[in-house]
């Protein structure tokens, strides 16, 4: 017995050590960003696409820039609080752009905390530099709130955050899923489809533990409220011309003269701020999504 003690007991040590470090949070490397300089106009945009006002305004403020949070996102795992992001002490108002570029690349908060993916990272990672120096300048220009962040409701054991270490390591990657860009269909579009618009945080089915499953990319899932599906986006379930795409991108209208509802609509509030390039970009990638099951 003590003998097998003595070979097991550095076998767990060692498989402890190993645990720790390969769930231990990933930083951006800093030097790329001292170089850089932030552009607001360019961010504004940056900010509209990703939707940032839709999730994180203040809950019944008719401000969409005042981001202080508190809007509640119920899932299988628990209850998520959108946090304050304005330029205050109680947001980022003390955030550098690396701290930025940490959280939306890296899903790593200011103090070094794995970030739960409710908020859209796992999209937002292949941002490019540029684009999170031109974020930060334009989220700087925003009115500031003192209104605290309210914690998330999450139960054991996903309130284990360095257990986001290791679902980081199996579901967090910054490789497109359309890698290779069909006839029609240009980096814009796969940009703001895949990375600023996050849609398919939405659109893709999960596996149990949260992870998309890039298998069925868009071909819909089930609301993580519980509450209804969100449909697929792929020729299969979808049949709408990329005119339609877009307009509906602009207008909120569907080719059935039925109007956007839910969520979708902020989604659409944001959409219908770019310009008509954008909008058709979107529609050429929807377009050239495959068939699905």
């Amino acid at each position: 017995m003590n003998r097998a003690l003595k070979i097991l007991l550095p076998l767990a040590v060692l498989g402890v050590g190993a645990g720790v470090w390969l769930t231990a949070p990933s930083k951006v490397d800093a030097a790329r960003f001292e170089a850089l300089t932030g552009n607001a106009d360019a961010g504004q945009t940056i900010f509209t696409a990703a939707g940032c006002a839709s999730c994180h305004h203040a809950s019944g403020s008719d401000n969409k820039l005042l981001l202080s949070g508190g809007q509640a996102f119920a899932s299988a795992f628990g209850t998520f609080y959108a946090p304050n992001i304005s330029p205050s002490d109680a947001g980022i108002g003390g955030w550098s752009v690396v701290d930025l570029a940490n959280a939306v690349k890296q899903g790593v908060g200011k103090a070094g905390e794995h970030l739960y993916p409710a908020f859209p990272y796992t999209a937002y990672t292949k941002m490019q530099d540029q684009q999170v120096a031109d974020l930060h300048a334009y989220m700087q220009t925003l009115p500031p709130s003192d209104t605290a962040s309210q914690p998330h409701d999450v139960g054991f054991p996903f309130n284990i955050r360095r257990s986001l270490g290791g679902w980081k390591l199996l579901f967090f990657s910054d490789d497109y899923v359309m890698t290779d860009l069909p006839e029609g269909v240009t980096e814009r579009g796969r940009d703001l489809v895949e990375t600023l618009g996050h849609c398919a945080e939405c659109h893709t089915p999960r596996n149990a533990i949260g992870g998309l499953d890039t298998s069925r990319w868009m071909a819909g899932a089930p609301n993580p409220s519980g509450r209804g599906e969100i449909p697929g986006l792929t020729p299969t379930q979808l049949d709408w011309s990329a005119t339609d795409v877009a307009y509906y991108l602009e207008s909120g209208f569907t080719p059935d003269y039925d109007s956007v509802g839910g969520h979708m609509a902020e989604v659409v509030e944001n959409f219908s701020k770019l310009t008509p390039e954008d909008r058709e970009a979107v529609a050429a990638y929807v377009k050239a999504l495959p068939a699905s099951d």
